[in-house]
């Protein structure tokens, strides 16, 4: 990345004019930002992340952060000597798991990014789905793949029920940046585990938010030739699902994406997570840096 020392001024008041026209577009507007990835691991990312952040804010939008942890918790079920189990990529999250899920997730995590956005000049609150009673959560039922007659039990792995915004809105609406944990509760008080994309996607769609972005480590949606798609429809992303070309891992991080952008969040983006400051440059200037997909 170019130091922005050795940028003319001339250049450099060029680019935050071209800004200008989009911070005017979304001001006063909510962004829901699921985070994860090299972003959330590598220092002088996490940095980029919370000025972004912090910038967001500062400039009038509301950016609404939601992280997951899988690499964290991974850690620390290993230093207790216990082994993660996984069901067609699903953590099974027994009662031992959850405490370590919790800790890790509405302890370490949250607090670190909560830290970080302090840092960068911002004022941030963590939150999990209990607080505010924002994530109503139910056991998820896992039916096999292939034969969905064959039920699997993958413990405390929760299913939204219902979300409830008021203690995010609260927050926005006095300076804050909320920072959720993927936790939700279930009727016995239950805490339940919640894929992080997920939890974005629906929060982004409660909110009405104008933008969902999902920070990765892939440069977005690639066509066949491996060459990045700037800018899809739901329509284009099932062509493209069906013709084999979107598959693995990339499905459900989409599946989210795609009902966020049916229910009427006007653009998800898929970003870079591993360009400095990509999240800034998608939202903020003409360059693609990652895909965008439009609601209509």
């Amino acid at each position: 990345m170019t130091d922005l020392l050795s940028i003319a001024p001339r250049d450099k008041a060029e680019i935050l004019a071209q800004a200008l026209p989009y911070i005017r577009k979304f001001h006063g507007k909510t962004m829901v930002i699921k985070y994860g990835g090299n972003a959330m691991t590598d220092p002088e990312l996490q940095q980029d992340f919370a000025e972004d952040v912090v910038l967001l804010k500062l400039v009038g939008i509301n950016p609404v952060v939601v992280h997951g942890g899988g690499p964290q918790i991974e850690q620390a079920l290993n230093r207790l000597g216990k082994k993660g189990e996984f069901i067609q990529g699903m953590r099974v999250t027994d009662a031992e798991t959850m405490e370590v899920v919790e800790w890790v997730l509405a302890g370490e995590v949250q607090q670190d990014i909560v830290g970080l956005i302090h840092h960068a000049g911002g004022k941030a609150v963590g939150l999990t789905g209990r607080d505010g009673g924002m994530i109503r959560a139910r056991k998820l039922k896992m039916l096999d793949n292939k034969d969905p007659s064959i039920e699997y039990d993958v413990g405390q792995v929760g299913d939204i029920v219902a979300i409830d915004p008021s203690v995010v809105k609260a927050l926005q609406d006095d300076a804050f940046i909320p920072v959720i944990s993927p936790i939700g509760f279930g009727e016995e008080n239950e805490s339940y585990n919640i894929n992080a994309d997920v939890v974005a996607s629906k929060l982004a769609t409660v909110l009405q938010a104008e933008k969902l972005v999902m920070l990765t480590n892939i440069p977005g949606v690639l066509d066949k030739n491996g060459q990045l798609l700037a800018e899809l429809t739901p329509q284009q992303i099932d062509a493209l699902i069906a013709d084999g070309t979107i598959s693995g891992g990339m499905l459900p991080k989409l599946a989210g994406a795609i009902d966020a952008a049916r229910a009427g969040v006007n653009a998800v983006h898929v970003v870079d997570g591993r360009v400095p400051h990509s999240m800034l440059l998608e939202i903020l200037t003409d360059q693609a840096y990652g895909t965008m997909i439009r609601s209509h």
